[in-house]
């Protein structure tokens, strides 16, 4: 055993991605756990103290819409990192690349032939009812049919240690400031483990974020004004678009702060003039873009950016109506996506998924609620959901009433056996659930890049689920970490 730390910790059930059921470390982490465990309880307390000091000071926050006022908190950060074997990442990773391609792909047909629909492998009726889907967007070609530049994939392991992927995010995908903040925190608090394990980095992100965002500039030939477009203080990712803007050197701005010309062209307003615009990485969404095409009322966006954006004047990041693929619905399709555009076979599988559209699969669904967790097509964060084995006789029903008026706008997927990972609590190191949110970042001229794991959000209360920080979750420092000295049994 590593250490009197681990003492009575176990995971029953589940996949523990450091510690095995018969209570030894996983080969690939057994310097790490035995590191940790010398640790009494006094010193990991004292650590967690001084994180919560750093994130504190550096002003690491997220905001909750449902807390009154709308009060920033400081980020919640686990200081046990959470650890996956570089052999297992590579075959991830690549899945990850794989899946955004064939998702680029579909946007692309989508806003062009729609070939998907023509042979059968995708439903129209999924496509009419898409509330992501704007018809604005029709026959517009983005460099390089990216339409999706910036995706955040969810991924969760089951109990045998698998990875599937959970869902994908390719409006204004958020996360990826904390993910290298939690890095900056973890080396602080731990600068002796750091030293005695080969962990691959994550701090390249924004260089290969802007190195892709230039890419796309229309005017190749100088270098690009690039900008990051926010709606402003109280969106609750608005640390996130200052970091990325400032690590970045990009103009953090507003809606109001930008101006189309008679040309068509974007600028900036400044005190010495108007300076010309090339890439927009947009983290407003879509009907609050241009109230010109969209919604007349918004206060967040900027009149004409469309028309710039359709005269090829600017590039904007994500593309607008690359949301139509942010579905969990159209999510159930995405391995045949895989099979149809790229020939392949899917490297990283689905959860099991049924749609509720379709009549069999409602039929199963309705029958099971006590034992399935349900999803609306277009919520995210958390909200909106049932967990069947934990809901009530009158959520349930209230469930399949929803069910039964809009079939369409439901799945429903088993309550999988989270992995669990260390997680530091007041008496002291106890399993808590995961997910993991890698980024990808796609551009025309070069293949995608992922990010060396992710972020990793735990749910920090005891038997939950729910991992998202808007309702009770938190964080942990992500390791991909050298196993190449193990053995192929020996990895976890």
């Amino acid at each position: 055993m590593p250490g009197d730390a681990w003492q009575g910790y176990e995971s029953p059930g589940f996949f523990d991605e450091m510690i095995a059921g018969d209570g030894r470390p996983h080969a690939a982490v057994a310097e790490l756990a035995e590191r940790i465990g010398a640790l009494d309880r006094d010193e990991l307390t004292a650590r967690r103290a001084a994180a919560g000091l750093d994130i504190k000071s550096m002003g690491i926050t997220f905001t909750v819409y449902s807390d009154a006022g709308m009060i920033d908190r400081a980020w919640p950060f686990d200081i046990v990192p959470r650890v996956i074997p570089a052999s297992q990442w590579r075959r991830v990773a690549a899945g990850l690349a794989q899946r955004v391609a064939a998702l680029n792909a579909f946007i692309a047909d989508i806003y062009g032939e729609q070939r998907v629909i023509a042979d059968g492998v995708f439903p129209r009726e999924v496509l009419d009812q898409s509330v992501n889907f704007r018809p604005e967007c029709v026959g517009m070609r983005p460099a390089g049919d990216i339409w999706a530049h910036i995706c955040g994939s969810d991924l969760v392991r089951d109990h045998n240690g698998d990875f599937y992927v959970l869902e994908d995010n390719l409006r204004v995908p958020s996360g990826v400031s904390y993910m290298v903040e939690n890095r900056m925190v973890a080396k602080r608090v731990f600068p002796e483990l750091f030293d005695a394990h080969v962990i691959g980095p994550v701090d390249d992100y924004p260089s290969e974020l802007l190195d892709a965002l230039a890419a796309l500039s229309p005017r190749p030939n100088i270098t690009p004004n690039v900008a990051l477009l926010t709606p402003g203080i109280y969106n609750s990712a608005f640390f996130e678009h200052v970091w990325l803007a400032g690590q970045m050197g990009a103009e953090l701005v507003q809606g109001s702060d930008l101006y189309v010309g008679d040309d068509d062209c974007v600028y900036t307003r400044t005190i010495y003039g108007l300076r010309r615009v090339d890439v927009i990485y947009r983290r407003v969404d879509d009907l609050f873009l241009d109230p010109e095409v969209f919604r007349a009322d918004s206060m967040l966006g900027t009149p004409g950016l469309m028309r710039a954006w359709r005269a090829g004047n600017v590039a904007l990041a994500n593309a607008p109506g690359a949301g139509v693929a942010d579905d969990k619905v159209v999510y159930a399709f995405v391995p045949e996506f895989i099979r149809y555009y790229l020939g392949e076979a899917p490297t990283l599988a689905n959860v099991p998924t049924w749609r509720c559209m379709i009549e069999a699969e409602r039929e199963y669904v309705l029958a099971h609620l006590d034992e399935l967790v349900v999803k609306p097509a277009n919520e995210s964060g958390g909200y909106g959901m049932l967990i069947g084995p934990r809901a009530t006789d009158a959520e349930r029903e209230h469930f399949a009433e929803l069910i039964r008026a809009n079939p369409r706008n439901y799945i429903a997927q088993p309550t999988l056996a989270l992995s669990t990972a260390p997680t530091l609590i007041d008496e002291g190191l106890a399993p808590r659930h995961v997910d993991l949110r890698p980024f990808i970042v796609s551009r025309p001229d070069h293949p995608p890049y992922v990010t060396t794991g992710g972020l990793t959000r735990v749910a920090l209360r005891e038997g939950s689920l729910v991992v998202n920080s808007s309702q009770g979750g938190g964080s942990k420092d992500t390791w991909i970490i050298d196993d190449s000295h193990t053995t192929a049994e020996e990895r976890v």
